[in-house]
């Protein structure tokens, strides 16, 4: 969804075929793919059409943990379709998967006491003190709305991916596999070797990036709205990062010259890719991939 859209599917469906478009050379070039994607204006449309249907009809809420569920059986459904389209329109035949994925976290994991991502629709303050009574959920103040209140949750660090070993499998037969959106459901195993959820989100990119080393990816790619990263963006001091080894990548990062909200979250799931065996990172815009002299690449060393 782009932030001037109301997220009907028409557009939503639009925007994914456009960028699919762009990842057709790498298919040419014979790479194999994972594409993972976000979910947060879905998700958000899911939680907020659960209070919905619970003010209004009296329909039992769904836990985060099946909506985060929903969200990747409903983007996956679209980039699967619409990747189908693009390949056949460039008469490209490789098979195609969707897998609804969960991923390991720690119960313990200190997120777990400092719950910070905001989810779901604004409420008041008396609407949010009674769901937290009801409820036993957290809020904080919303960003934008002076006065008015959205739930928030834990997002603890992914320390692995369940099913990790069959999607390596699929992409070493050439299928293209499209897992862990929106981050991953979060799970962990209990004392009896069962899984359990947590009321939780995990943050897509290092999602991603587990994934990527845990499969022995090469390259790691993260598409977002700009065609390079930049130091102390929309700054006076801006400046274009186009070759960035790992110790500097860090020390930028460290100095915060990266803005957390936005860009910080991408540099840290390219560094932790790098950190785990993985040979590039690359931070640019869909539509520029297949120009090589576009994005911000990060390697170990420098080339």
């Amino acid at each position: 969804m782009r932030d001037d859209e109301s997220g009907s599917i028409e557009q939503q469906e639009a925007n994914t075929y456009e960028t699919l478009e762009n990842l057709i050379y790498l298919l040419k070039e014979d790479y194999n793919l994972v594409i993972t994607h976000g979910n947060g204006p879905q998700v958000g449309n899911i939680l907020m059409r659960n209070d919905a249907g619970e003010q209004v009809y009296g329909i039992n809420q769904m836990p985060l943990d099946v909506c985060v569920a929903d969200s990747q059986g409903g983007i996956g459904y679209m980039i699967e379709r619409m990747l189908r389209n693009v390949m056949n329109k460039h008469h490209i035949d490789k098979k195609i998967v969707t897998i609804v994925t969960m991923v390991c976290v720690d119960p313990d994991d200190p997120a777990f006491s400092n719950p910070s991502k905001r989810i779901g629709k604004t409420y008041s303050k008396e609407e949010a003190n009674q769901l937290k009574e009801m409820k036993g959920w957290e809020f904080k103040p919303t960003i934008k709305k002076e006065g008015y209140f959205r739930r928030v949750v834990a997002s603890p660090e992914p320390l692995s991916v369940i099913n990790c070993e069959l999607i390596k499998e699929l992409v070493s037969k050439e299928t293209v596999v499209i897992a862990v959106g929106g981050g991953g459901i979060p799970v962990y195993y209990d004392q009896n070797g069962d899984l359990r959820t947590v009321d939780a989100v995990v943050d897509k990119d290092l999602a991603s990036a587990v994934l990527a080393y845990q499969i022995g990816a090469d390259e790691f790619y993260i598409l977002t709205d700009v065609s390079f990263i930049y130091k102390d963006y929309g700054l006076p001091t801006q400046e274009k990062l186009e070759f960035l080894d790992y110790a500097d990548t860090k020390r930028y990062l460290e100095m915060g010259t990266f803005a957390e909200g936005t860009m910080a979250p991408k540099i840290k799931a390219a560094l932790h890719f790098i950190e785990n065996g993985g040979n590039k990172s690359v931070i640019t815009e869909a539509k520029k991939l297949e120009d090589r002299s576009y994005g911000s690449k990060i390697t170990m060393q420098y080339d």
